[in-house]
């Protein structure tokens, strides 16, 4: 098999989000072809592509159309910071206005009122650690703040333009959605309910006679109900034995598509909202379909989709006849996809009996014995997906002869509410057994050296990671952290002010449960560590701050250990940037290639 360099793995361009324009025949999406996430347009049907923001150092995060489809709004960041701005820009073209400008808040844009005359956002601009509802005038600028203390996201208003369906959040894994009566002012709950359950808001039907809403209620995995507003009462629409993780409708309701999460990939399924008609789906290739927008007059959808073997790509499908159009190209490095490698979904005993889920990559260049790199996805509440992960690091290695195995420890998303909520409050705990059993189940494959494993992850990836190479030191020939956590104690005194209300019941208190986050923090067995490491962190991440890795390095460091450090001070919880992206990628590689080939 032909050996590629690694900058032809990450020759891609990757895409965001994507949206339809009002009247259908125009998509907003959100690509990184530039070296940074801009917005671009691009006709339905597929066209020439036409930028509107120019941004280097900002990162477009989300994209909104007015009514009129004149104006986009989308917010954007700073260098990674996630203290997003609202800006609007007109669909002909223009500068982008900056709509808000205050450095240390948040302000998510969720869309307008049917009239155009308001636009519905959420800031933390008042408290920090409140998420409040709010509306501005788009003529006067005047800025109205509805929903207050505690979590409130905007979600969207009805089309009649009568109320506002706001999130009320918890926790990961309990919300509430509120009716907003916007004559008056009041928010009534509309999702009573014990104990923790899931609800989250979805589009409205098209006489405003109700919405559409996601919630496991009774389940284990998330299905689609509809709210009926003048009774105050809710059913059943749509019930798989999967998560739905996405769904959108025509204007007029007569079109839904929902996005099944289907062990890890993803299908399609559509309905007829108004007969409950099945409408024929195409079946997608093994891969990770997500951002699904569907045409306002119900005849196309379009939706970002990823496999193992292709990176982030813009797909339109024609409703109408199943056609799907790729819209965008992103893979552009010139590699044969017939020396990529499709992973097999496996599934490994763990200590108290449960079969882990995990994705394996076998490398297809010859040879008996390959190291192999387990990598532990972030979240936690998260999945690892068939998908290109980390911008084609694992087909990369797997050239080069590394396998990788890549698992979805309790904790993870996809597989029912009750194993996702096994990491609560056990950080560090069980999920490092499940880790331990990844590499005993390694050692039992007859390809795979045991002596040759690494540990890799970011985020809560990297705190597994670090959790790993401290107190499981002896199955590491080496590591790999990316902005993980080390010491729980000082993480969750450090989140973002919104997080905090949330830390208890997700990870500990920081006073109440101090003895116990330490008992669980990395940094208190560092003398144990044996592999060398290498750690990478954003100066400007606001969720895992740089004085997390900074402590573990310094210890590892005055202990005499061998630790590599890079810190990027231009970005924040992962690169945006293109170049750094590739960055941070090729140290990774270059450092795994060093301690498991030679």
């Amino acid at each position: 098999m032909k050996k590629y360099q690694f900058r032809q793995f990450t020759a891609t361009r990757l895409y965001g989000t994507a949206a339809y324009s009002p009247d259908s025949k125009t998509i907003a999406y959100v690509d990184n072809a530039t070296g940074q996430m801009n917005l671009w347009t691009m006709p339905s049907g597929g066209g020439i592509p036409r930028q509107m923001t120019i941004f280097t150092d900002n990162t477009v995060r989300d994209v909104k159309w007015s009514p009129d489809g004149k104006q986009i709004g989308f917010v954007a960041d700073h260098d990674g910071d996630e203290f997003v701005q609202i800006y609007v820009v007109d669909a002909a073209g223009s500068w982008p206005e900056q709509l808000t400008d205050k450095a240390d808040a948040r302000f998510y844009l969720s869309g307008w009122s049917p009239d155009g005359e308001h636009m519905l956002f959420t800031a933390n601009d008042s408290n920090p650690q409140d998420m409040d509802t709010l509306t501005r005038n788009v003529k006067t600028g005047e800025v109205k703040r509805w929903v207050t203390g505690g979590l409130h996201f905007a979600n969207e208003y009805s089309p009649d333009g009568k109320y506002v369906t706001v999130s009320k959040v918890y926790g990961n894994t309990n919300q509430d959605i509120l009716v907003l009566e916007v004559e008056s002012g009041e928010a009534a709950l509309a999702t009573p309910h014990e104990g923790d359950v899931i609800f989250a808001p979805g589009s409205w039907a098209a006489d405003s006679s109700g919405f559409y809403f996601v919630t496991n209620n009774g389940r284990e995995f998330n299905g689609v109900a509809f709210y009926h507003l003048e009774k105050g009462t809710w059913e059943w629409v749509f019930t798989p034995d999967a998560d739905v993780e996405g769904m959108d409708m025509s204007k007029d309701g007569s079109v839904m598509v929902f996005i099944v999460n289907d062990n890890g990939r993803s299908k399609l399924v559509g309905r007829n909202g108004k007969t409950g008609a099945d409408i024929p789906m195409p079946e997608l290739p093994l891969g990770v379909a997500r951002n699904l927008s569907v045409a306002p007059d119900g005849t196309k959808a379009v939706f970002i989709f990823t496999s193992a073997r292709e990176a982030s790509n813009l797909y339109e499908l024609n409703l109408q006849t199943g056609d799907l159009l790729r819209l965008g190209q992103s893979m552009i490095g010139g590699i044969d996809l017939d020396d990529l490698v499709e992973p097999e979904l496996v599934h490994y005993p763990t200590f108290d009996s449960k079969q882990i889920p995990a994705w394996l990559y076998k490398p297809k260049t010859g040879g008996d014995k390959f190291p192999v790199v387990l990598s532990i996805h972030g979240g936690p509440e998260a999945q690892e997906r068939p998908q290109y992960n980390y911008n084609g690091m694992y087909q990369y290695l797997l050239n080069q002869g590394i396998g990788v195995l890549a698992p979805n420890v309790r904790g993870s998303t996809g597989y029912g509410i009750s194993y996702q909520t096994l990491i609560h409050r056990d950080w560090g705990g069980a999920e490092l057994h499940d880790i331990e059993h990844a590499a005993k189940y390694l050692h039992t494959l007859p390809w795979v050296d045991k002596d040759r494993l690494a540990v890799f992850g970011g985020s809560f990836g990297g705190f597994a990671t670090l959790s790993a190479v401290t107190r499981l030191p002896h199955y590491w020939r080496t590591a790999v952290d990316i902005v993980g956590p080390s010491n729980l104690i000082t993480f969750v005194k450090a989140v973002p002010p919104f997080w905090k209300p949330m830390m208890k019941k997700w990870i500990g208190d920081p006073e109440e449960d101090a003895e116990f986050l330490w008992e669980r923090s990395p940094i208190k067995y560092v003398d144990n560590i044996k592999a060398p490491l290498l750690v990478i962190q954003g100066a400007k991440d606001p969720r895992v701050v740089q004085a997390e890795s900074d402590q573990m390095v310094e210890k590892i460091r005055a202990n005499g250990g061998d630790v590599t450090y890079y810190v990027d001070e231009h970005e924040g919880h992962g690169a945006t940037r293109r170049e750094n992206n590739i960055k941070w990628m090729g140290m990774i590689v270059e450092y795994l290639q060093a301690k498991l080939l030679n």
